[in-house]
């Protein structure tokens, strides 16, 4: 961050208009490039990933972040019943549940 600083000063010192533009606009442009290519995908996924859990009903297959597979037996406010096997349920968080078959952070 301090060599951006040192940067723009000097680019500032220089040429004292033509220069502070560009800077300016290059600056706007690292901007966009970073919203582009980190933020927006980022809440894309995030939107989705909500959408999959409050979604969630009695049959589907779903998969724990631990790496459990399992049917979905009942749905509650913020957790979920899931059958692992023939008489073995347990109560996992909404949160730590993604779509079955999807690997681990690309849900």
């Amino acid at each position: 961050m301090n060599t951006l600083f040192i940067l723009l000063q000097d680019a500032a010192a220089a040429g004292q208009g033509q220069s502070s533009w560009t800077s300016l606009i290059f600056i706007l442009l690292l901007i966009v490039v970073f919203w582009l290519f980190f933020i927006r995908p980022q809440s894309k996924k995030a939107k989705e990933e909500q959408k999959f859990r409050e979604g969630l009903k009695k049959g589907d297959k779903v998969t724990t972040i631990g790496g459990f597979h399992g049917k979905v037996v009942e749905v509650k406010d913020t957790t979920v019943m899931i059958s692992l096997a023939p008489n073995v349920e347990v109560e996992v968080e909404k949160s730590a549940l993604v779509q079955n078959g999807a690997p681990v952070g690309q849900a």
